[in-house]
């Protein structure tokens, strides 16, 4: 699976939102001041040669779906991101944020609970 970029991955987001969706659909997403179509457009082709989207000829205008779920995406950031800052260690990311008091104690509690659960 190759790499998105900060836009792609804005783009995919408001994809998966309206799936299936048109470009101008993700373009009315955007917030003001919003990119230019041809930006988005380009954005959407860069996505179609990556395999990320497919799309569906209606007449002169394509209708885009992905081909991947945002949870199946989520789950290759994260392995790719832990494995390239924290050594391949969910248990050194975890301290990580812990030390930068992203997480607090009740937070790391209720995950545990979550884990022993089966709910994680």
């Amino acid at each position: 699976m190759e790499k998105l970029t900060r836009q792609e991955e804005e783009v995919m987001l408001h994809i998966w939102s309206l799936e299936p969706c048109f470009v101008k659909e993700v373009l009315a997403k955007f917030a003001e001041p919003r990119p230019p179509y041809t930006t988005v457009a380009s954005i959407f082709k860069n996505l179609e040669r990556k395999h990320y989207i497919k799309p569906t000829r209606f007449g002169n205008i394509y209708q885009y779906k992905a081909l991947i779920s945002k949870d199946e995406y989520k789950s290759n950031f994260m392995k790719n991101f832990t494995n390239n800052y924290f050594d391949n260690s969910y248990k050194q990311m975890v301290s990580f944020f812990a030390q930068e008091q992203a997480l607090s104690a009740e937070d790391l509690k209720e995950i545990l609970a979550m884990i022993e659960k089966g709910q994680a």
